[in-house]
């Protein structure tokens, strides 16, 4: 059980996400006097707090029998579980690289510097999960939560556009009745199926978060959650890192099993900060080093030269690669000579 669902107060469960308690285990290991310092309460509210929450673990243990913890599944099963298309990113060389585009049931986090294209990519992926089964993609809706105010809606119309005309395109070649489709893919409908959450504080994020199992459930055909960024609130008012750490760890474990449990794609979209290396500050994704084991693969966007490239930093199953692709009007593209980076004077 979270303790959003506690019978306390709101500034109460206000406080206790805030200070990184989101469910009852979490309570579980500290003693009221703990409590009441993180929480900055009584003694004795800290008390009731915990006799309420007690309570709460011992029906959770009623209802779910002698166990909690679900059968195992042999190695044999899960190779032969159902297996996803990849969401595609509309750049060949970029797919390439993913082992065919972003996987489903995996936590994929991307980083680069500003205006390297990390939103645009966001929205593409938004746009390319709502792609057909026929034409190779999930036919599923997407969840963008937007920290940052970067989501641009006239952005993601031209992107929808410029999808729809791609699979125009494919139809040609193959032939087939694109016509049904096509009104089934208006632009308007792409925009109808990305679920859109403005967040403007790091409690209103973890509120969210912990919401969203309830939001996909009653919204089975998600298939992404996009996190523009899952740093921008982060970064700044932290003088306590222990708690941000615990922060965010809670956060990226609720995100992998939204990711396993739905058979769903996270992406988090991150920002870069500076660490002292080998005797000289290079650029880094942010949070630290024990943030960047809590995602599954890890891409960085860069520029070379001109030409922006994606990397990939870490992963289980994919081979560090690099990749060239562009930014154009009609979203994320393989690179060409004359998609170059715009220099502003």
């Amino acid at each position: 059980m979270e303790v959003g669902r506690l019978p306390i107060s709101a500034s109460q469960r206000g406080k206790l996400i805030s200070a990184g308690y989101t469910t009852l285990s979490s309570l579980s290991s500290i003693s009221p006097f703990d409590l009441a310092r993180d929480l900055k309460i009584s003694d004795n509210e800290a008390a009731e707090i915990m006799r309420v929450a007690s309570h709460g673990r011992r029906l959770d243990g009623s209802e779910g029998g002698c166990g909690t913890v679900n059968g195992a599944q042999t190695a044999w099963d899960m190779l032969h579980e159902e297996m996803f298309p990849r969401i595609t990113t509309s750049c060949a060389d970029l797919d390439n690289i993913l082992g065919g585009g972003i996987n489903c049931k995996e936590v994929t986090e991307i980083g680069g510097v500003p205006g390297i294209g990390k939103t645009q990519l966001g929205i593409q992926l938004a746009v390319n999960v709502q792609i057909p089964v026929d034409y190779g993609g999930l036919g599923g809706k997407a969840i963008y939560i937007d920290t940052e105010g970067s989501f641009m809606v006239e952005r993601a119309l031209q992107i929808a556009e410029a999808c729809i005309e791609d699979m125009s395109e494919f139809n040609g070649l193959l032939r087939k009745d694109f016509q049904a489709c096509q009104l089934k893919m208006h632009p308007n409908n792409i925009l109808e199926n990305i679920f859109y959450f403005r967040v403007c504080s790091y409690t209103e994020q973890i509120a969210l978060i912990n919401y969203l199992d309830k939001f996909i459930s009653e919204h089975k055909d998600v298939k992404i959650v996009i996190v523009d960024s899952v740093t921008f609130h982060f970064r700044q008012d932290f003088d306590d890192m222990a708690l941000r750490t615990r922060l965010l760890s809670g956060i990226a474990l609720k995100l992998m099993k939204l990711a396993k449990e739905f058979s769903l794609a996270v992406v988090l979209l991150n920002q870069v900060t500076t660490k002292y290396i080998d005797g000289s500050f290079q650029l880094t994704l942010a949070l630290g080093d024990s943030w960047s084991h809590s995602c599954t693969n890890r891409v960085i966007l860069y520029w070379n030269g001109n030409e922006r490239y994606a990397y990939i930093d870490k992963s289980p199953s994919l081979r560090s690669a690099s990749a060239c692709y562009s930014v154009t009007s009609k979203g994320i593209r393989n690179s060409a000579s004359n998609c170059k980076r715009i220099k502003m004077m």
